[in-house]
């Protein structure tokens, strides 16, 4: 096959996972997220492990984060419930994709790393994977459905790094709006456009 070909044909399948849903919000009866959105988030939270740690490669971590549900274009998300009934062939998906890329190696030893959990960075990452679960479990918390606490309570003790430890109490710590409405006081809210005259003159 065509490089060229093959690169594009892989970059066509990224995009199925912005249409892919993750199963889980189905049976926890609010919220929703693709894969792809999963796997960004992880990606961020995989980069902010890796800066919280000392001698860790970066780049593997956050390329690990960005593979690690990659075979989910071809098998879908399986959920806990699912995955206890189903089998999944990702291996051999990953597999399949590995050997038609001119890199695919590379994203092969990558996709094994992780799943061997060997490696500080594979380590990493899986806790990157289930912080990003956390942390989408605890907005749905914060919008009041309260089955979400007994799902981050099983999610926690799958953590192994101390920096994803941390980063859990302090998810739990904190409302998910406080980023974006951090002080409820802030005249901001109330004349914003007041402001923008101010800053024009």
């Amino acid at each position: 096959m065509n490089h060229l070909s093959s690169i594009v044909n892989f970059l066509f399948e990224a995009g199925i996972l912005s249409k892919t849903p993750r199963s889980g919000f189905h049976f926890l009866g609010s919220g929703e997220q693709s894969v792809s959105e999963h796997l960004f988030r992880t990606a961020i939270i995989g980069l902010t492990l890796s800066k919280m740690e000392q001698d860790i490669d970066t780049g593997k971590v956050v390329q690990m984060c960005l593979l690690h549900d990659f075979a989910e274009s071809r098998v879908s998300d399986l959920n806990y419930v699912h995955q206890k009934y189903t089998a999944r062939y990702e291996d051999k998906a990953i597999g399949e994709l590995a050997a038609t890329l001119p890199f695919g190696p590379d994203l092969q030893a990558l996709w094994d790393e992780y799943h061997e959990r060997k490696s500080r960075e594979a380590i990493l990452a899986k806790d990157a994977d289930n912080l990003e679960w956390i942390i989408s479990l605890k907005e749905q918390v914060d919008i009041g459905n309260k089955r979400a606490l007994d799902w981050i309570e099983s999610a926690i003790k799958r953590l192994k790094t101390e920096p994803a430890q941390q980063l859990a109490d302090q998810i739990m710590k904190t409302d998910s709006n406080a980023w974006w409405f951090t002080d409820k006081n802030d005249t901001w809210w109330v004349d914003r456009q007041q402001q923008d005259e101010k800053r024009i003159d």
